[in-house]
């Protein structure tokens, strides 16, 4: 019951002992438009953006009849970047600079593309493996040369990425390791260093995270 006109401002006043003026609050929420909470906000937006310009590179690089693959080369740099970024966070393992990891993203792609070119387009890819125009007498070089460059390909992507991803991890972490015994003018330095280091990290993230996805792309473009 009202005891006085100012208690239906008290916050602890109630109807059948349930309070319902905190819940005023929450139901003005309801007479929102429905289109702000649909509405993209600036970050999915950029990540869109970012999505049609790889869909872009990697169809310039792909047949007509594998524009599909791009869909899945822009998961696969997703899952890769996302793995780089995390990687950058204090106290967090870094998966993507380890070969069980880029590995096992590299292996099983080639894996697949190799199969499916030489059961489906086998003329194409013993072509392939002699480049026009080469002398007969280096024709078997050409070919023994072609097939290791072929077999290493998933090996080379894997040690890339791992190899750039753990590299700039152990630099920060040797010189983040110095800190206690340095003065505190070295000290200021070591850590804008260190902070320009995390940037460039960032931006290795990004590009090796492209270039394996481009190379990827490159190599399924070459199943025509």
């Amino acid at each position: 019951m009202m005891t006085n006109l100012f208690s239906i401002f008290e916050p602890s006043s109630s109807i059948f002992n349930f309070s319902f003026n905190w819940m005023a609050t929450i139901l003005g929420f309801m007479f929102i438009p429905y289109l702000y909470w649909v509405s993209a906000s600036r970050w999915s937006i950029l990540w869109s953006k970012i999505i049609l310009t790889l869909h872009k590179e990697f169809k310039a690089l792909l047949a007509p009849s594998h524009l599909g693959v791009s869909i899945f080369m822009i998961s696969l740099f997703s899952i890769i970047v996302y793995n780089n970024f995390l990687g950058l966070l204090p106290y967090v393992f870094t998966s993507s600079s380890h070969l069980a990891m880029t590995l096992s993203l590299s292996l099983p792609l080639w894996l697949t593309l190799m199969i499916f070119g030489w059961l489906t387009q086998t003329k194409h890819m013993f072509a392939h493996m002699v480049p026009q125009g080469t002398p007969f007498v280096l024709m078997p070089f050409m070919v023994l040369i072609e097939t290791i460059s072929n077999v290493i390909r998933p090996g080379t992507l894997a040690v890339r990425l791992a190899a750039n991803m753990i590299a700039g991890h152990l630099l920060l972490t040797l010189l983040g390791s110095t800190g206690p015994s340095l003065s505190s003018f070295v000290l200021m330095a070591l850590i804008f260093s260190q902070f320009l280091l995390l940037i460039l990290e960032a931006a290795v993230a990004i590009i090796q995270s492209y270039v394996f996805a481009v190379l990827s792309t490159l190599y399924t473009s070459e199943i025509d």
